[in-house]
């Protein structure tokens, strides 16, 4: 089933609570890059020894993507893809298995990053307007309208 058919059936079903879709993940990339350890052992020579012209290592490196997904908020998530008969390596592919083996990394990140969201906004009271803020130990801390209004006079705000 293609993602489209997949959204299609979603809608279909009238199932629209808030869930991690395709484009979400895509919006979270910031940066996305590409070597194969064949370019990393390379570049671990010069920097080890700058004066190097050339480095040596094995050929099967060579065949070895790496993928490296720099996601907006600074975390970074890993894909690799490795070729088993280096006559069938081609970059392009390489780059595009890894990537999306990286991209698979980021689903259950986010899917946990949305429960724990949806299970903060549960704990605030339905009544209350949100004026509070993060707990020392990263929890939400609700404050009703009215607790904060109170604390707030008596402050002098």
């Amino acid at each position: 089933m293609s993602e489209q058919q997949l959204k299609q059936e979603i809608q279909d079903k009238g199932l629209n609570a808030p869930r991690i879709t395709p484009d979400h993940i895509g919006a979270c990339i910031a940066s996305e890059h590409y070597f194969t350890a064949g370019d990393g052992a390379h570049a671990a020579q010069v920097k080890a020894q700058p004066s190097i012209t050339h480095s040596v290592y094995p050929s099967d490196l060579d065949v070895l993507t790496f993928c490296v997904l720099v996601l907006k908020n600074g975390f970074t998530v890993t894909g690799e893809s490795a070729c088993a008969s280096p006559e069938n390596f081609n970059a392009e592919i390489g780059r595009k298995i890894a990537r999306a083996n990286a991209v698979q990394k980021i689903w259950p990140l986010e899917g946990y990053l949305l429960k724990q969201r949806l299970h903060e906004a549960s704990l605030i009271p339905a009544d209350a307007n949100f004026i509070g803020g993060l707990t020392s130990d990263g929890t939400i801390e609700p404050v009703a309208d009215s607790e904060f209004r109170s604390s707030a006079a008596d402050s002098g705000i």
